[in-house]
């Protein structure tokens, strides 16, 4: 299959509890007989929102990667475990005190805000070229450096005495599973993560996703197409010669009251050919998107 005749754009698919995010990267990419790629993984126990990149859209990943995130999230108060959730070894088991609602909420709005984290052993992140889940089967510890992250809001949606249901906002790169264990500390028994399920991705949510379960010509159907991606990049539509240059790597002129963003898509003909990067008088393209349309004479 040619590229040009790949399946392109963003599929948002409703992962189920159990598979890997990388087990429904290879289910779709056998459904669809494209390529596939993510924007940022969910644990094997957590379900929700997954933003998966078809075809020439997975040269757009990484503008995805970095957008916030809405979950909600089980805890189990009094358990310790070795991965921060009920997958984990407990390594501890502690009495849970009483807590009235008004005390939960301030030991939970502490942790609103631009903080630090200390990702768990039994993740993805590497330290000397190595992932630290692989060190953490050994049963070794490893020295782990802080990320700052931010918790744009934290709601306390359910309070019972050992299972708390939170709904949180943040940023990319937040650990759900740290979040529960710090919060256990600070309530001195302990907590770890009993489910996860992401609500929001970005601007993909619940809403728009599809199941794997329904035939292959409907979640074909479901895939966003290319030119709906990115909206809120700026529009800007080219001529015939521009399209040429942009398709061959070479910059434009733009008006000052264009060079409002950094970013913008460009579009020929209705399609879209390429992301282009705003600096100053000029945009430079930065990924080309293959399309016999914008190949050879025919643009002149």
């Amino acid at each position: 299959m040619t590229e040009q005749r790949q399946i392109s754009g963003v599929l948002v698919v409703d992962k189920p509890v159990g598979p890997t995010s990388h087990d429904i990267v290879l289910q779709v990419r056998r459904i669809l007989g494209t390529r596939v790629g993510h924007t940022g993984t969910l644990d094997p126990m957590a379900s929700g929102v997954l933003v998966l990149t078809l075809g020439q859209a997975t040269r757009l990943t990484r503008f995805f990667q970095s957008s916030d995130k809405v979950y909600e999230a089980e805890l189990q108060l009094g358990i310790v475990t070795d991965s921060h959730d009920l997958e984990g070894e407990i390594v501890g088991r502690f009495p849970v005190p009483p807590i009235s609602p008004s005390k939960a909420q301030r030991l939970i709005s502490r942790f609103q805000g631009t903080i630090t984290q200390l990702p768990p052993m039994f993740s993805a992140v590497k330290v000397e070229g190595e992932r630290l889940y692989k060190a953490a089967r050994r049963k070794e510890r490893r020295e782990r450096p802080l990320r700052t992250i931010t918790i744009h809001s934290i709601e306390l949606l359910k309070q019972e005495e050992q299972n708390w249901t939170l709904r949180i906002h943040c940023s990319a790169g937040t650990y759900i599973r740290t979040l529960a264990h710090d919060l256990g500390v600070q309530l001195g028994c302990g907590a770890s993560l009993s489910r996860l399920r992401r609500l929001q991705s970005g601007d993909f949510t619940l809403e728009g996703c599809v199941e794997l379960r329904l035939p292959a010509a409907e979640i074909q159907r479901r895939v966003i197409p290319m030119e709906n991606l990115l909206p809120d990049f700026p529009r800007l539509d080219v001529d015939g010669q521009e399209a040429a240059r942009l398709a061959n790597g070479q910059a434009i002129r733009i008006s000052r009251d264009q060079a409002r963003a950094d970013y913008c898509r460009l579009f020929a003909q209705g399609w879209l050919l390429a992301i282009g990067e705003i600096q100053s008088d000029q945009i430079h393209p930065r990924i080309v998107f293959k399309n016999q349309l914008f190949q050879g004479p025919a643009l002149l």
